[in-house]
């Protein structure tokens, strides 16, 4: 952020574009959110778990599709660590959703954010203790050392820097807003002030920043999924924005970029979806047919019934065995315990 707060002349004719195109995107959220309430409630649904899923799979983290369900929305005792880092992520998510408002950028909200998603590991809430390189892998399986991030003693005292300029700037209002964000998004994972889990706070710090700023966007379609779906572009923008950044002479339009077309790629899919949603006697239908295309893996009627509580049990097996007739999904088992799955 010291250099965009130094050195902000004029703003790339790319950025600008895609600033216009979201401050417009913007402009709709009040009328999506009074005009289509109950197609929000499922999207926020779906996103909570994709968001989870998808934020932990981009560090390397997986769990098997069977699961998804179970383990973001679910009780049930978790089988792996893994599973145990998918509901950390989730919980941290909602967290923010439940209490953005009252929720400041501090280290407070940082440590408790690594908390939520380090839950069960000795390093949970922690700074790190040992210096820890960012390493790429080259084509051949070797390692070489990418971007070399701040000392152990050094990593906490640049996040209070990089928290204070937030503020300092954001109260000025010289600098775009959006911009700032994506400046301290980039000098957090630049700074990696903890040994494991830094990817992940600085994607749940994200959504805060974004709801600071009145994009509510995160809430309704998972910005780590469309993160994960260009994750090639999404390193190659880190990499790209690191050179000299330890000199504050870094350029942060690579990612500053990127990160916008994230924005506007979520904005563009939920404008999509709330236009594709009926209005009439068929909406209920459409949610049904809505969740059977999106849902990943096998499901049940109980899983159609928990994210559509609107929706009749007869109508359910209806579509659905509409469905299975047109050879689009196929059943395993029988009755209210059948698990169905899209093929």
């Amino acid at each position: 952020m010291d250099y965009i707060t130094r050195k902000l002349e004029s703003i790339p004719i790319t950025t600008s574009w895609y600033l216009s195109a979201i401050d417009e995107f913007k402009g709709k959220q009040e009328y999506y959110k009074k005009q289509s309430s109950e197609k929000l409630k499922q999207l926020e649904k779906h996103a909570l778990v994709e968001s989870a899923v998808s934020s932990n799979r981009i560090e390397g983290a997986s769990i098997a599709r069977s699961r998804m369900f179970t383990v973001v929305m679910g009780e049930a005792s978790l089988k792996s660590h893994e599973e145990e880092e998918v509901r950390g992520y989730q919980k941290a998510l909602k967290w923010i959703h439940d209490n953005h408002e009252k929720l400041e950028l501090n280290i407070d909200t940082v440590i408790q954010l690594h908390k939520l998603i380090r839950s069960g590991n000795s390093d949970a809430g922690q700074w790190k203790d040992i210096e820890s390189d960012i390493k790429a892998i080259l084509p051949n399986g070797a390692e070489k050392i990418s971007f070399k991030p701040p000392g152990v003693k050094e990593s906490v005292h640049y996040l209070e820097e990089a928290i204070r300029l937030w503020h300092e700037q954001i109260k000025e209002k010289r600098i775009p807003p959006i911009i700032l964000m994506a400046a301290f998004n980039f000098d957090f994972l630049c700074i990696h002030p903890f040994r494991d889990g830094n990817g992940r706070v600085s994607r749940l710090l994200l959504v805060l920043q974004m709801y600071k700023l009145g994009l509510e966007i995160g809430r309704y379609i998972s910005i780590e999924r469309i993160i994960e779906e260009n994750k090639e572009r999404y390193y190659e923008s880190l990499q790209h924005s690191s050179v000299d950044w330890s000199k504050g002479e870094n350029n942060i339009w690579h990612y500053t970029n990127y990160l916008l077309f994230v924005l506007k790629e979520a904005y563009t899919e939920l404008e999509m979806k709330i236009k594709h949603q009926p209005v009439n006697k068929g909406a209920k239908t459409y949610l049904i047919m809505d969740f059977v295309n999106n849902y990943m893996g096998q499901f049940s009627i109980s899983n159609i019934k928990y994210y559509l509580p609107g929706v009749g049990m007869e109508l359910i097996r209806k579509i659905l065995n509409e469905l299975k007739k047109e050879g689009k999904i196929r059943a395993f088992g029988r009755g209210i315990n059948a698990k169905w799955m899209k093929i």
